[in-house]
């Protein structure tokens, strides 16, 4: 049997200092598996202690991903040593994962970021995107996500905050922001 493949891929971008752009990432991923495709995510400052790698799992191989982050979230005013390479090992295997065109729906979770403190070189991200083979849909998802970027982008949403209930002292949740 023939799996489905899309005929054309877009550049979509998550960005904007409000909560969701992962989670509109993750639901995107779970539609095109619903629909027979296959989304392969590359987390790039997260680790893999999250809601969304055990869910990911009970839908492997058809939904995969990968956490190259390490514990606690990263000074990026300053990087140590490990976070810089962390994130060049993510940005290889994001290289990896689109040039295959195995995955109909890649997405670089936390890229924007990592772009925006140069742990991955911007041309070379533009680059990859422009290579990509025309099937695979790329999403790019954080904060500060470059003007580049967003003028490369076919689609792009910012995130807003409006309310946000951390204001009046709810930490982040197991099951909820992680």
């Amino acid at each position: 049997m023939t799996r489905k493949r899309l005929k054309q891929g877009l550049v979509q971008v998550y960005t904007g200092d409000g909560k969701g752009k992962t989670t509109c990432a993750l639901g995107l991923a779970l539609r095109a598996v619903g629909q027979g495709f296959r989304a392969h995510i590359i987390q790039f400052l997260k680790t893999d202690d999250t809601g969304e790698v055990q869910a990911a799992r009970r839908l492997a191989p058809d939904f995969t991903i990968e956490s190259f982050g390490h514990p606690g979230f990263p000074r990026l005013t300053d990087p140590d040593p490990q976070t810089r390479e962390r994130a060049a090992q993510a940005f290889q295997r994001a290289r990896q994962v689109i040039m295959a065109g195995e995955h109909d729906l890649v997405i670089l979770d936390e890229v924007n970021l990592a772009l925006a403190y140069n742990l991955v070189p911007l041309q070379a991200m533009l680059e990859l995107i422009k290579a990509r083979p025309p099937q695979v849909e790329v999403v790019l998802t954080g904060r500060s996500a470059p003007p580049e970027l967003v003028e490369l982008a076919d689609l792009v949403t910012e995130m807003r905050p409006v309310k946000h209930y951390f204001e009046a002292g709810v930490k982040a949740r197991r099951g909820i922001e992680w």
